[in-house]
């Protein structure tokens, strides 16, 4: 008796991180926008070659202000960039957006729900599982991405150009920082990056980000990079002269 052979699903689904520039729209005008945008693209043109982008709304979703999300999406496609979805935005807003072919996202990372209890005699709180840190001894080559979930990374070794290392706390690299570093990829704005040789291509702290250029603040010395309001600053590592004398 033959068997008849399984036939296999013609596709499968699966999760997989990706990588989403967050575009924060804080007005309407379009002209203003395409105007702001190409400074943008002019300071490093391959990185947003092709580039998948998220509309943020938060700060119109508190206004009446309603932007013109098909001419928007049509802006960011002539100028090589990929829309992909908005959040933030309010319920009108995000219905206009979705009429335009631009759908909600979801936040990235659920909020804590917090049960009601109706026990005098304490309060329930939700567990803690604490950090997920992760440590990587082996370089991080080119091609490859390395992702640190709800914790911090280290790298004990280098991080090659074209590498892609990423956390939702800090990142600390024990060698040069070449390719592109992402901490608090998840909004954590306390995140840092801690290398002992900047050379990246590009820098995140909490979706800001910063593309570096050859020689440029901190280039090849020991920085950490962290956010200061809205600004990221690249600050030398230093170490006091008695930090290591013995008392």
């Amino acid at each position: 008796m033959t068997q008849t052979p399984t036939a296999e699903a013609p596709f499968e689904l699966k999760g997989s991180l990706f990588t989403l520039t967050v575009l924060h729209l804080r007005e309407t005008d379009l002209g203003a926008i395409e105007q702001a945008l190409l400074v943008k693209i002019a300071q490093a043109p391959a990185f947003f070659a092709n580039t998948p982008v998220v509309v943020d709304l938060d700060a119109l979703a508190d206004t009446a202000a309603m932007p013109d999300f098909a001419g928007l999406a049509r802006i960011l496609r002539t100028h090589g960039l990929v829309p992909v979805g908005v959040r933030h935005g309010s319920a009108a807003q995000l219905a206009a957006a979705a009429a335009a072919g631009l759908p909600m996202l979801p936040e990235s990372r659920p909020a804590l729900r917090r049960e009601a209890t109706t026990d005098a005699g304490g309060d329930a709180k939700p567990a803690d599982p604490g950090p997920h840190n992760r440590v990587v001894v082996q370089p991080v080559r080119s091609g490859q991405q390395v992702y640190a979930a709800d914790g911090d990374l280290t790298l004990l070794g280098p991080v090659s150009a074209g590498a892609e290392v990423l956390a939702d706390g800090s990142i600390h690299v024990y060698g040069p920082l070449r390719g592109r570093a992402l901490a608090g990829v998840r909004g954590k704005l306390e995140a840092r990056i801690f290398c002992l040789g900047l050379e990246a291509e590009l820098v995140s702290v909490a979706g800001r980000y910063r593309i570096l250029e050859k020689n440029g603040e901190g280039w090849g010395k020991a920085v950490q990079i962290y956010l200061s309001g809205e600004h990221l600053i690249i600050e030398p590592l230093t170490v006091e002269a008695g930090a290591h004398r013995k008392s």
